[in-house]
């Protein structure tokens, strides 16, 4: 059978992320533009207090820069607990930064390739779920806090952010992988009010399955929706509308899209927009403004250097003056 597309990514890129944590110290460089710099996810914070932005992403490290032109890192930043569930040394995807009530949190994935939890058609799912970190400082450094998990162990999660919905409650926005239920889920779980562990159960906004425009083909070559859910990131039109964009797959294009919350909050039920948001090759995107106010989409594309397979980070810019969100043009620093 011919294998889905992500699980050749996989493949290929998450053995390199994994080899660069393992070689524990790296070489920090100062001065590099951001279109030289090779990173998946990229989430930007444009920090007011310390008027820095601060770039991370899938592989634990972090980038500094006053003006986004020029960067400086990469920095680790993750102290993770050895003895927990997520090992010596877990892969870190995804990674995220929050300020909250006068702390910083690190949400992101976490890997544990040593700790299998399930086979599914031939597929062996190792342990790999969300989780989050806390610093007084955004350049951490992020260490855990007190419960050992925030999902559940039988389950792979991925991709976790962060919202404070209508309710006044902080929640976790995340994924529950196709590899597993064959059908990837968006859900929200509750968090205690220091973020330190969840409470409750997750539950599920909307699937796969429900994209309009995300395609692939089955086992028949029949054109189906594709099942993979990736990259929640929330955020609110002009007009007050909840929104997320979230990234799948158009058969082996990357290619994110966009629902809208009709009651306004996380529960829904969530309309999908027909179209996809951002052109072919670019997703898993987040939204920030510029120390200026200026409102930018932080993404990330495919490319083939030299027979390698990366990541790149770009920005376009966005409005959300109106009832939507709308992609401008790709924006330089």
């Amino acid at each position: 059978m011919k294998r889905n597309w992500w699980m050749m990514v996989c493949a290929v890129l998450f053995p390199l992320v994994l080899s660069a944590q393992q070689k524990g110290a790296v070489q920090v460089k100062k001065n590099v533009p951001m279109d030289s710099i090779v990173l998946s996810d990229p989430f930007i914070l444009a920090d007011q207090k310390t008027r820095t932005y601060y770039m991370t992403g899938t592989g634990g490290m972090l980038w500094k820069s006053k003006n986004m032109k020029t960067w400086e890192g990469p920095y680790k930043v993750a102290q993770t607990d050895p003895n927990s569930w997520m090992g010596p040394k877990p892969m870190i995807w995804a990674a995220e930064i929050h300020p909250y009530k006068n702390k910083y949190y690190y949400f992101a994935t976490f890997t544990n390739q040593a700790v299998k939890i399930d086979t599914v058609q031939g597929n062996v799912i190792e342990r790999r779920a969300s989780h989050v970190l806390v610093s007084d400082k955004p350049d951490g450094p992020y260490v855990p806090m007190q419960d050992p998990t925030y999902l559940p162990a039988d389950q792979p999660t991925l991709d976790g952010t962060f919202w404070v919905d209508k309710d006044g409650k902080p929640y976790m926005v995340y994924c529950y992988e196709w590899l597993q239920n064959l059908n990837g889920t968006m859900e929200k779980i509750e968090l205690k009010p220091d973020l330190s562990g969840s409470k409750g159960k997750g539950k599920v906004l909307f699937r796969a399955s429900d994209s309009p425009w995300s395609r692939e083909k089955d086992a028949n070559g029949k054109d189906r929706p594709n099942k993979v859910t990736d990259g929640p990131y929330l955020f609110k039109t002009g007009t007050g509308r909840l929104g997320m964009i979230w990234t799948s797959w158009i058969y082996d294009v990357y290619t994110q899209g966009v629902a809208y919350s009709q009651s306004g909050t996380l529960d829904g039920p969530w309309i999908q927009e027909k179209d996809p948001i951002t052109p072919p090759n670019y997703g898993h995107g987040m939204l920030f403004s510029t120390l200026e106010g200026k409102l930018l989409m932080s993404v990330h594309s495919h490319k083939d250097i030299n027979g390698r397979y990366v990541r790149i980070p770009h920005l376009f810019e966005v409005s959300l003056s109106g009832d939507k969100l709308v992609i401008g043009k790709p924006y330089k620093p």
